[in-house]
Order: C-alpha cells, then structure tokens, then sequence
C-alpha cells in the first residue's frame, strides 16, 4: 500500500512538471507571436512614416518648382542610402518624372543641382496665370498635379509623377 501511495505521488509530480513545461512553452510561443507582431506594427510605421514624405502632396494642385525640388532632394537622399543608381537596381529605387514648363525630365532625381537650380530660376522667371473658382485671375509660380505610385513589393514610393495644372 504504501508503495502504490509512493508511486501515485511520483505520477502527480511528473503531471505537474509536464504541465509546468506546458505552460512555460505556451507563454514562451505567446510572447515570440507579440514580439512579432510588435515588429509587424513598427515596420509598418516605419513605411507609412516613410511614404508620407510623398503622397503628401498626391492629389494636390497647389504645388510648386519648389515641393518638386523638395521630393527630388527626397529622392536622391533615399537612392543615395541605398546605394542604387537605377530602378534596375531594387525595389527601393526612386524615380521622379515632371514636366517643368516646356522640358521634360524622366529622371528628374538624376539631373544635377545646377540643372536643378535652372529649372527653378525659369519657373521664378516666367509666371503663369490662373484663374480661381469665383473667376478672379491671378499671377503666380506655375503650378503642378502630383501622382505617387507605391510599389506592391516593398509598400514604399517608388514613382513621383508631377504634371503642370492646366
């Protein structure tokens, strides 16, 4: 009897050691899956942080040589980080296109800073008119559409497109 008592005793010890290790492998899976999660959530942040340096200005048509300036400088800070020299290169690659009055440039994050500062001057040269929605005309810097691609892959910018208002 005593036996049979010893042997039930050691039965419920190994019971409660293996639920001890049950619970210890759920909690341990529980906070790797939070952890992770925890990264999901700050990787994204990242991204969007990162993307809203561009599509600030999507949909917009009160932008000017100097916002394009601005997103080229963006553009060229990102590509020279990741050390890529074509969209051949990554997905992290970008590119801005826009049509600056009467040249267009395909790769405006390429062109020089002299090339840059020109196509400022000529926009600070050459005002255009506009009329606004009560029908008063009004001089000013000529103004651009925006249009923001994001790459599927990575979710980040990759392409800056800005056309003139008409």
């Amino acid at each position: 009897m005593e036996n049979a008592s010893r042997a039930l005793m050691m039965a419920a010890g190994v019971l409660i050691g293996l639920m001890i290790l049950s619970l210890a492998v759920y909690l341990i899976t529980s906070f790797g899956s939070a952890s992770a999660e925890a990264h999901r959530t700050n990787e994204q942040n990242r991204i969007n942080e990162f993307n809203t340096q561009f599509t600030q200005y999507e949909g917009r048509q009160d932008i000017t040589i100097h916002d394009i300036v601005t997103v080229v400088n963006l553009a060229r800070s990102n590509n020279e980080t990741y050390e890529l020299e074509s969209q051949t290169d990554s997905n992290y690659y970008i590119k801005v296109k826009a049509k600056v009055r009467l040249k267009q440039y395909e790769n405006m994050e390429t062109i020089s800073t002299d090339d840059l500062n020109k196509a400022v001057e000529y926009e600070l040269q050459n005002f255009a008119t506009y009329t606004d929605k009560e029908g008063d005309s009004y001089t000013g810097l000529p103004l651009y559409n925006c249009k923001v691609t994001i790459n599927p892959n990575t979710e980040r910018v990759n392409f800056i497109e800005f056309t003139p208002v008409n």
